[in-house]
């Protein structure tokens, strides 16, 4: 008789609604999984609640997929102690996040000997709350002419702090008058003046989760639904390649899961730009055709990680890395490439392949059977309409009913026999369908 294991995945949630449905309607039909060894793994999902815990508890889930603890301490803490103790795998760890925010993964990814532009940390613009604050500053805080180096590193520039999240605090600066300005409004925060990618010609956002990347062409002055440009091979292979190593090394580095990486590319050369968000935009109405690959993608490397019984790795180990970036023997391709054959080994890619393509061989016919369907449609309608005023759902059923039924024609295309062998994750975006 083949054994059997059962496998909870916790959500922890903040206000989404459409992709957590969406990932417990396809861990329902995924059925049973079989692994290599013949063990039947049998998966189900479960919204995490927020309570008092006592730190000998025992935890009834094997992974979390943590959407929260970024901004809500409480459950932050218990991912760690859950982590620490009971070997839960955590989608992302809390510990990096915490400590390794977007200033650090300027730092690591310099050292990496990547193309960041020229960035400058200064000094907060109004004390913080600390009483010892003022003493501090007229002791110690260097006066600093603020209009020199905004001249050194030239305009424009963009002004963010340094922790980031969500676009706040961010502001393009083209002149001395709009530098004040944004310094003076940035009041507690802490400011990186990032000197801009001026005139570049694709800005490109990649999703990663665990060793799957998807790189999609971004376009941030549009409003949210529309955003996410629906275009094939709008990168060069060498660039696309290139935009996929960078985002899996920043995962792999810092032990993120979960995480969007944005790049701007010009001229040939790709610039890292914002590659530390705890909580990647996965809703339904901004990914839209793209949408299913994520849902995709997080089902199949959290049903891999506790099927499989991977064993997380939550704190950074700098050595391997850096002794390829300090090699003096190995340019910048050479880099890169290695680079990628330490993701891979921490992803374990090559398992992961082979572990969804013999226990996971329906996903992708299951998933296309469930988009195509009335019970998406109504999950799509049930977004649209606690996202958007009635006056503009018909505009949105149009919009985004249009998008997935694009998806669906080009995944039809693609699975269907014969027409195309093309990987859904090619550089770029996905295959498009083929003609005949």
């Amino acid at each position: 008789m083949a054994k059997s294991q059962e496998h909870l995945i916790g959500l922890l949630l903040g206000a989404e609604g459409d992709w957590p449905r969406a990932f417990e309607t396809l861990a329902q039909r995924m059925g049973v999984v079989t692994g290599p060894d013949g063990t039947q793994h049998h998966v189900s999902t479960e919204r995490v609640t927020i309570e008092p815990f006592n730190l000998r508890d025992k935890p009834r889930h094997d992974l979390v997929i943590d959407r929260l603890a970024h901004w809500y301490y409480h459950p932050r803490e218990w991912l760690k102690k859950v982590a620490l103790m009971d070997d839960v795998y955590l989608l992302n760890s809390p510990f990096t996040f915490q400590s390794m925010e977007k200033h650090s993964a300027y730092c690591a990814l310099l050292r990496l000997g990547m193309n960041v532009p020229e960035t400058v940390l200064v000094p907060y613009k109004n004390p913080i709350d600390n009483v010892r604050w003022a003493y501090t500053s007229e002791k110690y805080n260097k006066s600093f002419d603020l209009d020199r180096i905004a001249d050194e590193l030239g305009y424009p520039m963009f002004m963010k702090p340094f922790d980031g999240g969500a676009w706040r605090g961010v502001s393009m600066i083209k002149d001395r008058a709009a530098l004040h300005e944004a310094y003076d409004d940035s009041g507690e925060m802490l400011m990186h003046l990032q000197k801009a990618v001026d005139g570049f010609e694709v800005f490109a956002r990649a999703l990663t989760i665990g060793p799957e990347s998807m790189v999609m062409k971004f376009r941030p002055d549009e409003p949210m639904h529309n955003r996410y440009a629906v275009e094939h091979g709008f990168l060069s292979d060498a660039v696309g390649t290139e935009a996929v190593t960078i985002a899996q090394t920043v995962n792999a580095f810092f032990r993120w899961e979960f995480n969007s990486c944005e790049m701007l590319v010009k001229d040939g050369v790709v610039y890292p730009i914002d590659y530390a968000n705890a909580c990647p935009d996965v809703a339904v109405t901004s990914l839209h055709y793209y949408f299913p690959w994520a849902m995709k993608a997080l089902l199949k490397w959290s049903v891999f990680c506790v099927a499989t019984g991977r064993k997380a790795r939550t704190q950074v180990d700098t050595d391997p890395w850096f002794a390829v970036a300090d090699d003096p023997a190995l340019d910048y391709q050479a880099k890169l490439a290695a680079y990628q054959g330490l993701a891979d080994d921490h992803f374990e890619t090559e398992r992961y392949r082979e572990f969804v393509e013999t226990a996971l061989p329906h996903l992708d016919e299951m998933v296309l059977e469930w988009v195509d369907s009335d019970d998406f449609r109504s999950l799509l309608t049930d977004t649209i309409r606690a996202t958007y005023p009635e006056r503009e759902w018909d505009t949105f059923e149009g919009h985004f009913g249009g998008l997935t039924r694009l998806w669906v024609a080009d995944e039809t295309s693609r699975l269907s026999p014969g027409r195309s062998a093309a990987d859904e994750t090619v550089v770029g975006g996905p295959a498009p369908a083929l003609a005949d």
